[in-house]
């Protein structure tokens, strides 16, 4: 081969490559582009590099992605998360990563976030965790701040939604696949054959609820098998407020759960025991076959990590023999 036309090749196979030898990712093009969010629209001149996320809800979203995530804020401490107030089905990984806790208990810190330097905040529309009064303040100082809203999207959508804002398609669908795999792998070794369940709030600060068939944890329940019942109709207008869960009075508990199976959602074996003994219940299949099933402390929120453990769960209580 002439040395002309070697040479453009060696300088083409270079051009695929990233810095570490691998395949460069294609998402490096394209920039810059303009964002439609939950708040409105975002152009952002290159791709992020500099990341914090203002709401823990979505921080498990973004290290699924592989988003250069530097601090995440963290919430109160609790049974749900590690010392520092990061969700325990995450924490573990961002330790790993060196993620920091931006600020903690929820409590918004303008000057911890302009501290990090980002060129890109995670907010979100709803929640706790929420910082809308304060997105026109960043925005005025020059911080980029997307907006999305957990409270009505999949983790899979949103981890669509934030691949496109930080160039990361191509992880956001590996982690999406990766994820869909282990679905199948679950729903193939369990003995559910379309048995109905239905996924219950069970006493939760006071509140009993039944998750709607559309809601994530009822798509996943879906995805292994089951058939996830919702409340019944004659109850629905009795429901309080709009959210993936309906919800009742603890005097309805044994009309709104017409499933032989239940899961239990934020909840440990204390809390099946709490519920078979509940005498409201006492003639109810679910007990009297005492098929009722824990989904963990984590699965208030679904995002990848709190997914798999409600997948390993499910997958050990419903194991073919």
């Amino acid at each position: 081969m002439p040395i002309t036309k070697l040479f453009i090749a060696i300088v083409a196979i270079a051009a695929t490559l990233g810095a570490n030898g691998g395949p460069a990712r294609s998402q490096d093009a394209g920039w810059p582009r303009t964002i439609r969010h939950a708040a409105g629209e975002l152009t952002l001149a290159k791709r992020p590099q500099r990341i914090v996320s203002t709401t823990p809800s979505v921080t498990g979203i973004l290290l699924a992605i592989e988003a250069p995530l530097l601090a995440s804020t963290a919430t109160t401490p609790s049974p749900l998360t590690d010392a520092k107030g990061f969700f325990s089905q995450w924490a573990e990984d961002a330790d790993r990563r060196g993620v920091k806790v931006l600020y903690p208990n929820l409590k918004f810190d303008i000057e911890a976030v302009l501290g990090w330097k980002p060129d890109l905040v995670i907010a979100s529309t709803t929640g706790a965790d929420s910082i809308l009064p304060h997105r026109a303040e960043l925005e005025a100082l020059g911080v980029p701040t997307l907006v999305v809203d957990y409270s009505s999207s999949s983790w899979q959508e949103l981890a669509s939604e934030l691949g496109r804002a930080t160039g990361l398609e191509q992880e956001a669908a590996a982690a999406i696949g990766r994820f869909d795999t282990d679905l199948a792998a679950a729903a193939s070794a369990i003995a559910a054959s379309g048995a109905k369940a239905s996924i219950v709030g069970y006493n939760i600060a006071g509140s009993y609820s039944v998750a709607r068939v559309t809601s994530p944890v009822a798509k996943l329940v879906t995805g292994l098998g089951f058939e996830v019942v919702g409340l019944p109709p004659e109850l629905r207008p009795n429901s309080a407020r709009p959210s993936d869960f309906e919800f009742f009075s603890r005097e309805n508990l044994s009309a709104a759960i017409t499933a032989d199976t239940v899961f239990l959602l934020r909840a440990t074996e204390k809390d099946v025991q709490a519920f078979l003994a509940e005498p409201i219940l006492a003639n109810h299949p679910a007990i009297a076959g005492k098929r009722v099933y824990p989904l963990g402390l984590t699965s208030f929120r679904i995002d990848p990590y709190s997914g798999r453990q409600i997948l390993q769960r499910v997958r050990a209580g419903f194991a073919k023999p």
